[in-house]
């Protein structure tokens, strides 16, 4: 019998105790070994559930048991998971986690304290939910060169934005109804402005690299600013607009990473995926595309991979998983204004010739878009690629007209 702890016993903690109670006999074949839920830490009674006799509010019953080999930390937040987690791993104990946030900013400390210690931390459900994406790259992909990850890593903006293209919904309404169906929280600017996303694409860039890229120096955009006048002029472009967190791994060693809305065409394998799905697309040198789709997000599918980062901790009670990255300062991100892009842009003037004209000069041979019933002040065009510094400063020089958006094209 191998005994395990949760910490936390919400959305996803009440789902892995569920499977580890339901599953037991598929969970034996796997390992051999009954796998037990010892202790259950939470402030919150629990007096209806089954596992009632095992919970606890005291941490150090966790710590200090010897019993317990592997803990879940399924708590959320930096403290006190981080400090919980660090004390763990010192005494030991396998951790794993759905913790995103956590080990975004913290990976490579636990990672090192974890091997130490000749011991685990685990996190595949911290990028993709119940989507398997963290072993494929580590394991699967490992006879690769990763030239690029891209992928939709947040289902919250992705429902907005399919609401936005299929249903014509403006933002706000298409935020109020994710938030009906609990696809969005109560304060959602974790999902909206980007920083959740980001935090999953510096999990996998530091994974495909092995060195830590921290979410503060990352360049972040949200879908705020998107109208539906942007979906329209995309839809125009055979394209949609998806909230896509993107590294390429430049032949310098520099990660050109950022999280921002792209305008992707509708061939692209990224471009079908709707509402609260997410997909990762990991361009390899010898596989080419292979893309990772699924729910992202929710109780049973999170509760799967944390489940299933437990079972391998227990198959490696005596043999760590090799699971590693070095820290870093962050030179190794390229700075965002050296990044290349083709953009497109909204405008308005009220002398749209003159502003078309200038336009041209500033930025060459540009695709001119348009849509049913556009302001007559208003045009929209897609420019060829140069530095996000230079559209800058061309958007700086532009005297005739005012940008209304601007966003990244995409090559996925």
């Amino acid at each position: 019998m191998i005994q395990v702890a949760i910490m936390g016993h919400g959305v996803v903690g009440s789902g892995v105790a569920k499977i580890l109670t339901t599953h037991k006999k598929k969970l034996y074949s796997a390992i051999g070994e009954e796998v037990y839920i010892k202790k259950i830490l939470d402030l919150r009674e629990f007096p209806d559930s089954p596992l009632a006799d095992r919970f606890t509010k005291d941490f150090d019953e966790i710590l200090n048991d010897v019993e317990i080999r592997v803990v879940a930390e399924v708590m959320g937040g930096i403290h006190p998971a981080y400090d919980y987690t660090k004390l763990l791993l010192k005494a030991g104990k396998s951790v794993v986690t759905s913790n995103k946030e956590l080990v975004a900013t913290h990976g490579a400390e636990l990672l090192a304290i974890a091997k130490e210690q000749n011991a685990n931390y685990l996190f595949e459900a911290s990028v993709g939910g119940g989507i398997p994406i963290l072993r494929p790259i580590s394991q699967c992909l490992v006879a690769n060169n990763v030239h690029e990850i891209a992928g939709i890593l947040n289902g919250t903006t992705n429902f907005i934005l399919t609401k936005m293209i299929d249903d014509g919904m403006e933002f706000d309404s298409a935020l109020k109804l994710a938030q009906q169906l609990g696809f969005a929280e109560r304060n959602p600017a974790a999902d909206v402005e980007g920083h959740d996303a980001c935090r999953k694409i510096c999990i996998l860039a530091s994974l495909a690299s092995g060195r830590h890229v921290y979410p503060d120096n990352i360049h972040t955009e949200g879908i705020t600013e998107i109208t539906l006048s942007d979906v329209k002029y995309a839809s125009s472009f055979n394209s949609v607009i998806k909230l896509i967190g993107d590294v390429k791994f430049l032949e310098n060693g520099k990660l050109d990473i950022f999280v921002a809305p792209m305008i992707i065409n509708r061939k692209s394998q990224l471009a079908n995926i709707d509402n609260e799905f997410n997909g990762i697309m990991v361009r390899g040198d010898c596989t080419d595309d292979v893309v990772f789709y699924g729910k992202g997000a929710g109780s049973m599918p999170t509760a799967s991979a944390v489940t299933a980062d437990v079972i391998d901790c227990c198959k490696h009670l005596k043999a760590r998983k090799y699971l590693f990255w070095a820290d870093s300062n962050n030179e190794n991100v390229l700075p965002y204004d050296e990044s290349r892009t083709a953009v497109y842009l909204r405008l308005s003037s009220p002398d749209k010739d003159k502003a078309k004209d200038e336009v041209r000069e500033l930025f060459g041979e540009t695709t001119l878009l348009s849509v049913p019933n556009e302001p007559e002040s208003e045009f929209a065009v897609v420019t060829g690629e140069f530095t996000v510094g230079e559209i800058k400063e061309k958007l700086g020089a532009l005297k005739s007209a005012d940008v209304l958006s601007c966003i990244r094209i995409g090559n996925l």
